[in-house]
């Protein structure tokens, strides 16, 4: 932080000053104190009023195997100890209780490999139901390996015992013991007692919960376990029947009081209490407060990061739990989860934040992708006001041309990408330009301002993830209008941003195959709108583009704009002749999350050199793009996008993140420390001081383990010596001078000079800045070829 940034001179100091007495007192004065017994717990609206209890559902299952010990350890390593570990209990043939998340073993074991003639047919709740079953075994020969397939099989390499409750039970030591017992009437049926076994197992008070969703097993312990030990009875889907009294979920669920009779609370899967319609949530349910009025806690169940949750959320886990934890109106009082971290982190962390303050804009800048393009169709006015009200510090907007010279917002040339078009009555103007793509395309020069803009052609909203049948807010997926850049200017200059971004693509092949100066355009649009003489609230403006020449010529142009490089992607490392010249036309440059934590299978291997050598250099740093979809993070941030901005924030300190949903990168800034005491008057001091003592990042040694960075390379180091290790990197290109060198920027050629394009490429036959021209070429049939490739791509 600089003296300016505090408006100078020695006011800046007594600033710094007064700030620093207000935190020192509000963390309990002088030397000492501090740490985690700074923090000042935020109001719960549980039961107790004490922080909801994170319940890890066989540990950190949505990782390691299911109830394994590496599950249960990591589930307490990554939660500074503060969880409660669930275990789904099962019976073998002998009566040894083990910890298992299905009766049917074939479903979390690779039991059918170990016993291929061991499948049976049983009935389970009047239901007949084929596979393997722990009632035919012994503990003794149920030392197998586990395997959930649905998720990474790297984990399933080492021989992982099934493991007894009695284990369970030891690894928690000081943290706390959930037994949940699904086939009571089951293991009955076969003579094996499951009550006497909980009953013995519970007597040492190890076990601080027993759920059930058989009402007549609690009924059955109830007054005979431990005192301390609770009893919750577990509801499943409403129209489902309870196999012990024969009443179905949604009835007993009018019957709470009759419940409180057995058992000190409830735990319900979450849809019972934010309804789900169509991917959306619908108003909240008031089961919540009507269990606390009949003196029940209540508990949410199915929580995974790596599940397609509702559109609302934007694919961001934390968002989820923060709408059961940290709501106005209520707060259930535990989670079950499978990623016990992102459980952790909410609870601990993120609840009861002021994420409606007043944006700051220190570093690292929220940087948005196309707007808010994970919410929205990329670069409309939906958005762009969305990036706005989410906390983007920087808006951006990918500079694309009209036929009739009007540059643009869109993040691709080629309208196939990002609108409608081939629903449209432009149809029919498909080209192939090679020096863009080999493919047909509708592209941006084919169309005037007048036909983009108009209703006939609608935006779509990107979906990056979609071969994994991950889409974006349906609703809205045609939702929005377009901006001309000027449009985009006129929006920024009075909303709160610290700059916008201007992105220069495809620059020569503009000046050299149609005739058009994007630089020129884009500076003349610049200063029409005022942003070369901003006096008040000033706004930085950046110029990005992947061409050096383009930067070159902006720099030579003298402007007072912040020049951003776009580095190759997947380097991993730079010469220092190539940074050399970087510098001497960039102040800033972008980085892929690759170049920096390069990955093998989804693992992350190791981290390159590259921004340490960035930063020597003196150039600021940007990573792109951040997602919220859970296949977008590697493994080591246990598909939670939060994990993954800690981890470059604090791990490399990255100046800046693009991102496609700004309010999550928003969410965590807002409790990172480095960005308190940006640009605040003495008024503000106060707010600030009120944030950082609720900071979870910034407590040292007394950080949570759940706000740690990621240790990179930690989980691929655990598959070392096994078959199930990931393949070495390749060798990552290093960027060298001659990656960085191009000739100069040309000047634009004539508007009507014959199609000499750049590199010697030349466009397709027909292909022309004119629609117009286009659509009479493809009529005469000069590109039969294109029509029969275009015909494909509407089927």
């Amino acid at each position: 932080m600089t003296t300016s940034s505090w408006g100078g001179g020695g006011g800046g100091a007594v600033r710094l000053w007064c700030c620093g007495l207000l935190l020192m007192l509000l963390s309990g004065g002088g030397g000492g104190g501090g740490g985690a017994a700074a923090q000042r717990p935020p109001a719960y609206k549980t039961l107790s009023g004490k922080a909801p209890l994170v319940i890890a559902k066989g540990g950190f299952s949505g990782v390691f195997p299911d109830s394994s010990q590496n599950a249960y350890v990591f589930a307490l390593s990554s939660t500074s100890g503060d969880t409660t570990l669930w275990c789904d209990v099962q019976l073998t043939k002998d009566g040894v209780g083990i910890c298992l998340r299905d009766l049917l073993m074939n479903n979390c074991t690779s039991i059918n490999q170990a016993y291929p003639a061991g499948e049976k047919a049983y009935i389970v709740n009047g239901q007949r139901s084929k596979g393997w079953f722990p009632i035919d075994y012994t503990i003794s020969s149920l030392q197998i390996t586990q395997a959930i397939w649905s998720r990474t099989d790297k984990f399933d390499f080492a021989y992982l015992p099934i493991l007894p409750v009695t284990n369970v039970t030891d690894f928690a030591k000081s943290s706390s013991v959930w037994l949940n017992i699904e086939h009571d009437i089951f293991y009955r049926q076969h003579g094996l007692n499951m009550t006497k076994y909980i009953l013995s197992i519970s007597k040492g008070g190890s076990v601080q919960y027993i759920s059930s969703p058989e009402l007549g097993f609690l009924q059955s312990i109830s007054g005979r376990v431990n005192r301390k030990t609770k009893l919750v009875f577990r509801f499943l889907d409403a129209t489902s029947s309870d196999p012990s009294s024969n009443q179905t979920y949604g009835y007993l669920l009018s019957n709470l009081t009759f419940i409180k009779t057995v058992a000190s609370g409830i735990m319900v899967p979450k849809e019972y209490i934010w309804p789900v319609t169509n991917n959306y949530i619908q108003p909240a349910k008031s089961i919540v407060r009507d269990a606390h009025s009949a003196g029940l806690e209540i508990y949410a169940s199915d929580f995974a990061n790596d599940r397609i949750i509702p559109y609302n959320y934007s694919y961001d886990p934390l968002e989820e739990y923060l709408h059961f934890v940290g709501s106005d109106n209520f707060s259930v009082d535990g989670v079950l989860s499978e990623f016990p971290l992102t459980a952790a982190a909410a609870i601990g962390c993120f609840t009861n934040l002021n994420v409606s303050s007043k944006t700051d804009h220190g570093s690292p800048l929220i940087i948005s992708h196309n707007g808010a393009s994970g919410d929205y169709p990329d670069c409309t006015d939906l958005a762009y006001q969305k990036a706005v009200d989410d906390g983007a510090d920087v808006i951006d907007c990918s500079i694309q041309m009209t036929s009739d010279g009007v540059p643009v917002c869109m993040s691709s040339i080629n309208l196939f990408d990002t609108t409608n078009v081939q629903r449209t009555s432009f149809s029919n103007r498909a080209s192939i330009f090679k020096d863009i793509q080999r493919t047909p395309g509708i592209f941006t020069f084919n169309l005037t301002w007048a036909e983009i803009s108009s209703s006939d052609l609608r935006p779509k909203i990107s979906s990056p993830e979609s071969r994994y049948y991950l889409v974006r807010n349906p609703v809205y997926q045609n939702a929005g209008n377009f901006f001309r850049l000027s449009d985009f200017l006129t929006f920024a200059k009075d909303k709160d941003l610290s700059g916008i971004m201007i992105i220069i693509k495809n620059a020569v092949f503009m000046a050299n195959s149609l005739g058009f100066d994007v630089v020129d355009s884009v500076t003349k649009a610049l200063s029409d709108a005022g942003y070369n003489n901003q006096t008040t609230k000033a706004k930085e403006v950046m110029i990005q583009s992947e061409d050096s020449a383009v930067l070159v010529n902006l720099k030579q142009l003298e402007t007072k704009y912040k020049l951003v490089y776009t580095l190759p992607s997947t380097i991993g490392d730079a010469s220092a002749s190539s940074l050399v010249d970087v510098k001497k036309f960039a102040d800033a440059v972008i980085v892929d999350r690759e170049s920096i934590f390069p990955e093998s299978q989804g693992f992350i291997m190791k981290e390159t050199n590259l921004v340490k050598d960035l930063r020597s250099a003196g150039l600021a740093i940007y990573a792109q793009v951040f997602r919220n979809e859970f296949v977008s993070p590697p493994w080591d941030f246990f598909s939670d996008v939060t994990v993954e901005i800690n981890s470059y924030v604090q791990s490399v300190n990255i100046d800046g993140i693009i991102t496609d949903f700004p309010k999550t990168v928003r969410r965590y800034k807002i409790i990172y420390p480095g960005h308190i005491m940006v640009s605040l008057t003495v008024a503000a001091c106060t707010h600030a001081v009120l944030l950082a003592v609720n900071s979870c990042t910034g407590l040292g040694v007394n950080m949570p383990s759940y706000m740690n960075p990621a240790e990179i390379g930690g989980l691929a180091q655990l598959l070392n010596g096994s078959q199930a290790q990931p393949p070495a990197l390749a060798p990552m290109p290093v960027l060298n001078t001659s990656d960085v060198t191009e000739p100069p920027f040309p000047p634009a050629a004539p508007k009507n000079a014959p199609g000499g394009a750049a590199n010697g490429s030349t466009p397709a036959p027909g292909a022309s800045p004119s629609g117009s021209q286009a659509a009479a070429v493809m009529r005469a049939g000069i590109l039969p070829m294109v029509t029969a490739l275009f015909a494909s791509l509407l089927i």
